[in-house]
């Protein structure tokens, strides 16, 4: 009901197509390719000659004599293209930048994983956000674990976007709404990025990418979503670190190979299905029946990896082997509530 009355603009013509009993003919849609996003109907912002600032302007020459003084460097400024503010891009001693202090707890594994990843790329690309908070001193909003990365690398000097506006610190939450990568999406990102370096570096390694592709499973997912978007990798994720690595093969050839191994995972799946669609049936509505039964089917489950050890229990094919004849002698029978009632006690011990 309330969707029609938003719908209905003029009171005059909702009632006569009450009357009639006739829709009114919508006009011709535009027909939008699924996943595109429209562009906003009218231009907004600065041009580009508006962009630039000089390092002598009224507008950033109090921020630049604070750059100075705290023993960094600027680099430039100018207006962001869409309010027009001032912005100054400079380098600043890292013991010049302090978190807010009404941030969020430091993360000292997060911090060290960022600093690990920054390393291998050898690049530190981000700027912080900056801002001028009490006594003159500089404020990161949003850059705390950037910061602790960078000192843990030993940093002399961090790349800042400074903000003369102070209240830009108390309003930084609302910019932070960029979705974070679920599983699928980085299977995805890092298949697809496999894909072009293979186009690109035929005979490079597998191996040689493990920086860049974070984690050998991730490889595996990415094929089994392009295949299947709505495939449920999480029930999956736990087996696959456990049995899948990197391959010394080129890339090209360790694609084909993960082709056959995501078509594998898929017929187990499409098995998985079969077997908790009749459990269902037997009356089992628990909403971790899914992870129950891969569990079940999982053939290195019990598996734990001794400190330092990285070798898989077993190779990845014949993980999958056992695990699809694990799926078809799946005995329906042996399945308890109370079995069901252990999973969820673990997976709400997960969450």
């Amino acid at each position: 009901m309330a969707t029609r009355k938003a719908k209905s603009t003029d009171g005059a013509d909702a009632g006569k197509g009450a009357k009639s009993g006739k829709r009114a003919k919508k006009g011709p849609a535009t027909k939008r390719t699924r996943g595109k996003l429209a562009p906003g109907r009218s231009a907004r912002g600065l041009d580009a000659a508006d962009v630039a600032i000089a390092m002598d302007s009224p507008e950033v020459s109090e921020v630049a004599a604070l750059v100075r003084n705290a023993g960094g460097a600027p680099i430039g400024a100018y207006r962001e293209p869409l309010g027009g503010k001032p912005l100054m891009l400079a380098s600043l001693p890292l013991s010049a930048v302090q978190p807010t202090p009404f941030q969020r707890d430091l993360s000292p594994t997060h911090a060290k994983r960022l600093a690990l990843k920054i390393d291998e790329t050898a690049a530190f690309l981000d700027p912080l956000i900056v801002v001028r908070g009490e006594d003159g001193r500089f404020w990161t909003p949003n850059g705390r674990h950037r910061l602790a990365a960078g000192k843990v690398l030993g940093l002399k000097q961090i790349t800042a976007l400074i903000s003369p506006d102070e209240t830009l610190a108390y309003r930084i939450l609302a910019l932070n709404t960029e979705k974070a990568h679920n599983l699928r999406d980085r299977s995805l990102e890092v298949i697809r990025m496999a894909r072009s370096l293979a186009k690109r570096h035929s005979t490079s390694k597998e191996s040689q990418y493990t920086a860049e592709f974070e984690a050998a499973e991730l490889l595996t997912l990415g094929i089994v979503y392009e295949k299947s978007s709505r495939f449920a990798g999480g029930a999956y994720s736990s087996f696959l670190k456990k049995v899948d690595r990197f391959s010394e093969r080129t890339l090209t050839l360790s694609l084909r190979e993960r082709e056959g191994h995501a078509s594998r995972l898929l017929e187990i799946d499409a098995r998985a299905k079969k077997i908790i669609e009749t459990l269902q049936a037997r009356g089992f509505k628990s909403p971790y029946l899914r992870n129950y039964v891969v569990a079940r089917i999982n053939p290195v489950r019990f598996h734990k990896a001794k400190k330092g050890d990285t070798q898989p229990p077993m190779p990845l094919a014949q993980a999958l082997t056992r695990m699809a004849a694990a799926a078809k002698n799946f005995k329906v029978d042996s399945v308890s509530s109370a079995d069901l009632a252990w999973v969820a006690v673990g997976a709400g011990a997960q969450e």
